[in-house]
């Protein structure tokens, strides 16, 4: 019980202005995300994956519009550690996103911005996700050092085959 009134305390109270931003930012993310349904199936999809279908220009303009809404929410106090979450998020659905046709489908299941919707509701209602996020940040760098000496290993290892 004591975990449960402590975890109730840390949901951080919002105002009326701020649920109204809010539902605006859910809506956005629903039309990107899964506003429409693919008759005889529960798969929802939205803008975003048919945005997908014009080369890197669709994905950098929802790329572009979740930034934007990430940015909204930033500005509505969310923790540092929700901001890299949804960033990641954002991203990683962007980086795949541009792969023809993978990505298109990746765009129907991942979702992004619906599951950014739902890390601002639970750092919002449930007082989840607080903090400075700094772990989130030093496994990124590591993967990005790892990820950045195999391909400088594979270079190498191709440049001495070839020479």
């Amino acid at each position: 019980m004591h975990q449960l009134k402590e975890h109730v305390i840390k949901a951080r109270p919002i105002g009326e202005r701020q649920i109204k931003n809010l539902e605006w930012i859910e809506r956005i993310a629903r039309w990107l995300d899964s506003k429409f349904v693919i008759p005889g199936t529960t798969i929802r999809f939205g803008l975003d994956p048919l945005m997908s279908l014009f080369p890197v220009v669709g994905d950098f303009v929802t790329y572009v519009i979740s930034g934007m809404l990430v940015y909204n929410m930033y500005q509505h106090g969310v923790s540092r550690k929700v901001v890299i979450k949804m960033i990641l998020n954002s991203t990683l659905d962007a980086i795949i996103g541009v792969i023809p046709v993978v990505g298109t489908f990746f765009d129907i299941f991942y979702r992004a911005n619906d599951r950014n919707v739902r890390l601002l509701k639970e750092h919002y209602n449930e007082g989840k996700h607080h903090g400075s996020g700094n772990g989130i940040l030093l496994v990124i760098a590591v993967i990005a050092i790892g990820l950045f000496a195999a391909a400088f290993y594979g270079l190498y290892k191709l440049f001495e085959a070839i020479f």
